[in-house]
């Protein structure tokens, strides 16, 4: 099955129009929340608004998820491990107020799960892959690059004050705690 979301607080008629056109090329059945989209959508199972249990319960189901640029589907989508289609809503387009969903998928191009349709075109190349990499709650290397960076500052610093005299034992300071595993 797979799963369009659209969010709560916009309708996303163009998202919604695709994959209605998608739903009846696949014998795979499409449900989708479409946010107060009013246009008549033919071959999927579209629902206005869906509970948050009911929302766990279709992406949990899921094979594969559909969604607008927005931040809780993206964190869904690690939290599930599910493959992720994103396409973003454009201002251009009169789809959002403003063009953020465009800067929130640019940063997310190379993260693994996440996957990009600028337009319709590449939504439709995606959905035909069927070994799409799903999402994934582990961190990704920008954070292991960032925690490096910060622990080489650090430690620099301590051994400038330790020379100055500013600071003879760094062992006062507590080491942070270690990174928990993700659930």
């Amino acid at each position: 099955m797979i799963f369009v979301t659209v969010g709560t607080q916009l309708p996303f008629p163009r998202l919604i129009r695709a994959m209605d056109a998608f739903a009846e090329t696949t014998a795979e059945p499409v449900h989708a929340q479409v946010g107060g989209d009013d246009s008549a959508a033919e071959h999927l199972v579209a629902r206005d608004m869906i509970s948050p249990e009911e929302f766990d319960e279709l992406f949990r189901s899921a094979r594969l998820v559909v969604a607008h640029a927005g931040i809780g589907t993206i964190l869904s989508a690690k939290r599930y491990g599910k493959p992720l289609i994103v396409m973003p809503r454009r201002h251009a387009l009169q789809e959002h107020r403003n063009d953020h969903q465009m800067a929130t998928v640019a940063a997310l191009t190379h993260v693994p799960g996440i996957h990009i349709a600028w337009q319709t075109s590449d939504l439709f190349r995606l959905l035909s892959d069927h070994a799409l990499c799903p999402a994934s709650s582990q961190p990704g290397p920008s954070k292991a690059a960032l925690i490096d960076g910060l622990s080489r500052f650090i430690r620099q610093r301590e051994r400038s004050a330790v020379l100055r005299g500013d600071l003879t034992d760094a062992s006062r300071y507590p080491a942070p705690p270690p990174e928990r595993p993700s659930s």
